[in-house]
This record gives C-alpha cells, sequence and structure tokens, in this order.
C-alpha cells in the first residue's frame, strides 16, 4: 500500500513540475515580439534581457564586414497591431511608409554572422537577441521576410503577352 501511495505523489510532484514550468514560460512567450517605439519605452529595464523586436530594414544602414563577419542595419518602427497594418493600407504600405518617414524610431542592429540573403531596404525584419547600454541591440538570430513578398497581384508568366 505504501508503494502505490509513494508512486502516486511522485506522480503528482512530476505532473505540478511539468504544469509549472508551462505557466512560467508561457509569460516569456506569450507576446512573439515588441516595436521599435515599445522597446524603446521600457528604458533601462530592456538592457541585457532576451527580447525580440520587430521592424523594416532601412536599406542604406545596411554595413557589412565578411572579414569578421559582422552586418549592422538600422530597423525603422512599423505598428505590432495587425488591424493597424490593414487600417494603414496591407503590410506593403506600412513598410514602404516607415521607410520614408525620417521621424519615425529607429533601432540600430550589430548582427555577428554573415549577411543573410534577404537582408534588403524594406525587408521585414525580426530579431531576436539583447539591447546594450551602448543603445545597440546585438541580435542572435534575424529572421527577414523579402519585400517582394508583399506585392499584390500575380506576376506574369514567361512568354505572355
Amino acid at each position: 500500500m505504501q508503494s502505490k501511495t509513494t508512486l502516486i505523489v511522485a506522480g503528482l510532484i512530476i505532473v505540478a513540475a511539468v504544469a509549472y514550468l508551462i505557466v512560467s514560460s508561457t509569460g516569456h512567450t506569450a507576446r512573439y515580439f515588441l516595436t521599435v517605439t515599445e522597446l524603446r519605452a521600457m528604458g533601462e529595464q530592456a538592457i541585457g534581457r532576451p527580447i525580440t523586436v520587430s521592424g523594416v530594414v532601412l536599406g542604406d544602414t545596411i554595413v557589412y564586414d565578411p572579414a569578421v563577419p559582422r552586418v549592422a542595419f538600422t530597423i525603422v518602427q512599423v505598428p505590432g497591431d495587425p488591424q493597424e497594418v490593414e487600417r494603414a493600407g496591407g503590410l506593403a504600405a506600412v513598410l514602404h511608409a516607415a521607410v520614408q518617414d525620417p521621424d519615425a524610431p529607429r533601432l540600430d542592429v550589430i548582427y555577428g554572422e554573415v549577411k543573410p540573403d534577404l537582408l534588403q531596404h524594406q525587408a521585414q525584419a525580426i530579431v531576436r537577441g539583447q539591447l546594450r547600454e551602448d543603445g545597440l541591440f546585438y541580435a542572435d538570430e534575424v529572421l527577414l521576410k523579402c519585400p517582394s513578398r508583399y506585392e499584390e497581384g500575380i506576376p506574369g508568366q514567361v512568354g505572355e503577352h
């Protein structure tokens, strides 16, 4: 009888531990990314924490040093709310407007890897890493979507007149 009780108690402890891990990690992953504005609003609390930020790449800021390798670039604020993006005319319109706005909040990013192929002007970027005291965001991971993926319509086929 004591053996069954011990197994039941051990099972309950394991279930409680798994439940705790699920609940405690949900808080970190419930929000996929921050906008540049939201990151800036965090102030000193953002420094040194693992953070994911989304923005649009400002093409003329891309500087790549293949000898290191290291790439530096700037991302510009885009809305994080999908409904706001739709009201503004869709993602392509929002990305284009963001890079045209000289007053839009910006974040300088350093990525210590080979330059990603899709890193180009008006690409949507999601960067994971840490903001450091120097004000630069040091990315461990860079996810990109090419701006041509947002174009409306179907491209013409070869041989169409």
